[in-house]
């Protein structure tokens, strides 16, 4: 084993001890097929969001991690189970009316409401490829449609009609009394209708490779093969077989599917194989605390997130705490922006293990970029708005004044978090900005601090400007330095958090800000411009 192999191990990191795993799994010896698969799963019922991103992202991690630890060979597919019924109408997608004419047909054969390609299943699957393609992810396609259609089920399916009675005795417990009745792991797919039929099987013939079932509107009996894409299995059931067929080694899930995985393993396990690895996340939660969905589009799209931070801020959110429920709102882009060049800015200082540890490792493949940034997104959100900027050349101007020998040229990755910060102050900062006046006691306070920034010497260092700020609010006798700072963000700012102020007043300016406060010290109403 490598010396970079021999510290990983020893690594803490979750995706570290994912890859763990793998590597007792086939300590003995590499799989029969020569690779590692590493699955996500995707249900193409409605629009891709974060929430998907995140699994393709965190397996992908593992993947990596997975690289340092084994020379075995590793494959990613991302499989979309594009041959379930639609089971209802999402509702962020148009032509509503189209859809509803097409439910409980399989994906693939619902039309798609955008006009743009020969299904619905189809439209999503090229939504999900695109994302994926736009965050350079290494995967490999698969639709579940094609693998039914194609025959590179059929063996599976028929050990699961061969094990049909040890396999639903493993779902039948978990149903209630009415469900129990009319279960079976097999749906056909109507000839007449290409509806996705739940409907009871009546017969079975193992040699043929056929269940029959009765037609609910005919009465007829009906009889179909089980391969070929005649049938579709229960969901469950249709996990276990998957893993089955493609000998699939890892796959995580959320937290909500965690019998979901205890039963599809069982399943698997009477089937013959061995269950693949993983573990399970948490969800990712709306602004109200309600997990987010692809059919109702309450969460944030890649688009939306992309529109104000960088993907990398976007992979960092992902890496950080996969087991603990987390909002996926606005408000958490700029902390994960000032989080990830944090993070960046320590990395080359930092021994093996520590890099093993540091989520950019994991981000960016163990080769993470070494340019950093002078400036936080928090500060040049505050600089936007103090003057309340449209175009990245008017914050540009008090940047290249800050940073010497600075421009959109030479620092390409903080003129893109220019852009960034301009689209997020307009958007959700500069609507709910709240001015107001001192009071008597801020005020003293405010004059004070006039007096010092006009003391400093010319070119001070942020540091030394944060000394002031802190002299006069402790001389002003503020119990809470807090409430200080606040009085701070509040008066001139008009929001109540805010910057580290020495670095904000260095950017902006010494005498800038001495003319803000003055403006404030004059009554004037900031929040009127």
């Amino acid at each position: 084993m490598s010396t970079d192999a021999e510290i990983a191990l020893s690594s803490n990191s979750w995706a570290f001890v994912e890859a763990k795993k793998l590597v007792d799994r086939y300590a003995k010896a590499a799989p029969e097929k020569g690779y590692v698969l590493f699955e996500t799963g995707y249900g193409p019922s409605g629009l891709p969001h974060i929430g998907t991103f995140g699994e393709v992202a965190r397996t992908s991690m593992v993947r990596h991690a997975f690289s340092i630890l084994s020379d075995i060979p590793t494959r990613l597919i991302a499989f979309s189970d594009d041959m379930d019924g639609l089971r209802k109408v999402p509702d962020n997608v148009p032509n509503h009316d189209l859809l509803a004419a097409n439910l409980n047909k399989p994906l693939t054969q619902v039309p798609d409401p955008f006009g743009t390609h020969n299904s619905f299943g189809e439209h999503n699957n090229a939504r999900l490829q695109a994302f994926l393609d736009q965050f350079g992810f290494d995967y490999e396609f698969r639709s579940s449609t094609e693998c039914y259609k194609s025959g590179m089920f059929d063996e599976s399916l028929m050990l699961v009609l061969k094990n049909y009675d040890a396999i639903i005795n493993v779902i039948l417990p978990t149903l209630g009394p009415e469900r129990r009745a009319t279960y079976s792991p097999f749906l056909p797919i109507c000839p007449r209708t290409g509806i996705v039929l739940q409907v009871p099987i009546v017969k079975r013939d193992e040699t043929a490779g056929t269940v029959t079932y009765e037609d609910p509107d005919t009465d007829e009996d009906v009889t179909v093969p089980v391969t070929g894409g005649h049938c579709k299995l229960q969901w469950k059931v249709d996990w276990a077989m998957r893993w089955h067929a493609l000998d699939v080694d890892y796959e995580m899930a959320g937290k909500d599917l965690i019998d979901s995985v205890t039963l599809s393993s069982k399943i698997i396990r009477i089937m013959g194989k061995q269950p693949p690895e993983g573990f399970n996340y948490e969800l990712f939660l709306d602004q109200e605390g309600k997990k987010i969905s692809k059919s109702k589009g309450n969460g944030i799209t890649i688009e939306e997130w992309l529109k104000y931070a960088s993907p990398e801020s976007l992979s960092l959110y992902m890496y950080q705490n996969p087991k603990k429920a987390k909002r996926l709102h606005f408000d958490v882009i700029p902390k994960a922006v000032d989080e990830y060049f944090s993070f960046l800015e320590k990395f080359p200082e930092q021994e093996a293990k520590q890099q093993y540890a540091n989520p950019v490792w994991h981000i960016h493949g163990g080769h993470p970029p070494s340019e950093g940034l002078p400036i936080t997104f928090g500060i040049l959100l505050n600089l936007a708005a103090v003057v309340n900027a449209h175009e990245p050349s008017v914050l540009w101007g008090f940047i290249s004044r800050y940073v010497e020998g600075a421009t959109p040229v030479t620092n390409p990755e903080l003129d893109k978090l220019v852009g960034y910060a301009i689209a997020y102050y307009h958007d959700f900062v500069k609507p709910t900005k709240q001015y107001r006046l001192p009071t008597a006691k801020e005020r003293k306070a405010l004059e004070e601090l006039v007096v010092a920034l006009k003391g400093l010497p010319d070119g001070a260092e942020a540091a030394d400007i944060q000394n002031e700020v802190f002299r006069v609010g402790n001389e002003n006798h503020f119990d809470n330095l807090r409430d200080w700072f606040k009085a701070l963000y509040e008066t001139l700012l008009g929001q109540s958090q805010g910057p580290r102020m020495g670095s904000f007043i260095a950017l902006y300016g010494v005498q800038e800000t001495i003319a803000l406060i003055e403006r404030v010290l004059d009554g004037e109403d900031l929040g009127a411009e």
